[in-house]
């Protein structure tokens, strides 16, 4: 059995480490490579027009110099090539990956290439500030990374698994099977003027706000549970087939 950890937090990050302690249950043959350096909101991308480099620090271990994306795919195509892992665990992420977010979020597209490339993927992820509960999402890590060994998960899909922090040092209650919730938009720049009098700017300002639907992620992790996503990598609305068919332009 053979397992590969990556992140967005960087190489060194503690929720990787702690991530790769509490899986040794399954296996030693577990593998690290992940970003050389911090990739928070590098989303889905590609590094493509300058050289992407990569150290080894020991045996199993290494560093990218570019996205998570990158070190899922120098992972699979060159470090690994001739025995590719069971499973692939991307974070543990400090800070929430909820509703359309994942879209942004390095550590979701981590386990979105590797599902890509046909690998069962996991994405793990804190929510909190600065009380994120590490241990927690260790311990639920490891119970979901044995279940998906052990059962696999459907074709194309991912779990994107996000846990709370809940107030007055609550206990985590326990899980819930979600689907992604939607985010309200507020004031997501921030400027600013630097000492030279010229102006900048900070993306994302305030606190993320979301529509308080039951059955989202963000309704699980408010009332104290864990949210476990599948997410789907076919875009495609089937739906909307029908109101289109009646799409008629001119051609040529």
């Amino acid at each position: 059995m053979r397992i590969l950890i990556t992140n967005d937090d960087g190489v060194n990050a503690r929720g990787l480490r702690l991530l790769e302690s509490v899986v040794r249950q399954f296996t030693d043959d577990i593998w690290v490579v992940a970003p050389s350096e911090e990739q928070s909101g590098a989303g889905h991308s590609l590094t493509l027009t300058t050289p992407v480099r990569l150290r080894r620090h020991d045996e199993r271990r290494f560093s990218v110099t570019g996205t998570p994306t990158d070190a899922v795919m120098l992972a699979l195509a060159h470090v690994m090539k001739d025995s590719p892992p069971d499973v692939i665990l991307s974070g543990i992420n400090r800070g929430a990956n909820l509703a359309e977010d994942v879209t942004y979020s390095g550590t979701v597209s981590a386990a979105m290439e590797g599902t890509l490339l046909g690998i069962p993927s996991i994405a793990i992820s804190l929510i909190g500030r600065g009380d994120f509960r590490f241990d927690t999402a260790a311990t639920f890590a490891r119970r979901l990374t044995g279940w998906v060994l052990e059962r696999g998960l459907p074709a194309d899909t991912l779990l994107n698994v996000n846990v709370p922090a809940p107030a007055d040092g609550r206990p985590v209650r326990g899980f819930a099977l979600t689907r992604m919730g939607r985010r309200r938009y507020g004031d997501a720049i921030v400027e600013k003027v630097d000492p030279r009098g010229k102006k900048y700017y900070w993306i994302g300002g305030e606190e993320l706000q979301f529509e308080d639907a039951e059955g989202t992620d963000f309704h699980a992790v408010s009332q104290g549970l864990v949210s476990v996503t599948p997410i789907h990598l076919d875009l495609t609305n089937y739906k909307s087939f029908d109101a289109l068919r009646g799409l008629k332009l001119a051609w040529p």
